[in-house]
């Protein structure tokens, strides 16, 4: 019997139109339908994105991905993943897993990938790009993300406040990916460095519940979302310096 495929289908920020017609197609043909669990009962961010393209005749499979630190939890979670979507695709069902923002960028679907070729090295990966967080961010704030020679610099979260520092002196461009957990920090670092007029935060990009702030001068502390950026502009803060 033929193995399935699995597809790790990029599904945009929020936004359920942002989903490429490419991911949408898979998404809707794929037998199997796979996506992170939400969490308290909740449906998670991708399957909240693509619930209203589902039919009823497909299998709908959540898998737990714990937000933890523990590599033990974390590597025992990927691996029950792993085994739970090999049961399909050793059936020979091809399995679409979905995933906010773009597959590749600090992607789940990575880490179930890297898993399950371990543990089965025949299983087959195919891989759709889409929409990720930094782009639809600057989108909402109507702005271009980099230009010319713009050099563009993104830390994840677990980032120091030294990291961000030394960052701070060769980018032009900085995205702070999901910045709810170190805020004050960070704004902190931006006042000492004369940058918060030209930084902003959005919250839910793309999403109904979406939030905007500009201007982070008058923002020393925000109750912030999960799924939070922040961007911060320094070469057009080093032109309005040099032009004083």
């Amino acid at each position: 019997m033929t193995i399935g495929t699995l597809y790790g289908i990029s599904v945009g920020p929020g936004d359920p139109e942002l989903i490429t017609l490419k991911g949408w197609r898979c998404l809707q043909q794929a037998p199997v339908v796979a996506f992170p669990a939400g969490v308290q009962g909740k449906q998670g961010l991708a399957q909240q994105i693509i619930s209203q393209w589902l039919s009823p005749q497909q299998v709908q499979l959540a898998l737990t991905f714990p937000y933890v630190q523990d590599m033990a939890v974390l590597t025992a979670a990927w691996e029950t993943a792993a085994q739970q979507v090999w049961q399909y695709l050793n059936q020979g069902k091809d399995v679409a897993f979905a995933c906010e923002g773009d597959v590749s960028f600090y992607s789940t679907f990575t880490y179930l990938a890297q898993t399950l070729q371990v543990l089965q090295p025949t299983a087959i990966f195919k891989v759709i790009p889409g929409v990720c967080s930094p782009m639809a961010a600057t989108a909402a704030l109507g702005l271009p993300l980099t230009l010319r020679q713009e050099r563009l610099a993104v830390l994840p979260a677990l980032y120091t406040v030294k990291e961000l520092e030394t960052v701070l002196d060769w980018a032009d461009v900085v995205v702070l990916m999901k910045v709810s957990s170190v805020y004050e920090k960070v704004w902190a670092v931006l006042q000492q460095r004369h940058l918060l007029e030209n930084s902003a935060v959005v919250e839910y990009a793309t999403l109904p519940q979406q939030k905007i702030y500009t201007d982070l001068r008058s923002h020393p502390t925000l109750k912030l979302a999960y799924f939070s950026l922040l961007i911060v502009q320094l070469r057009r803060s080093r032109n309005v310096v040099e032009q004083k």
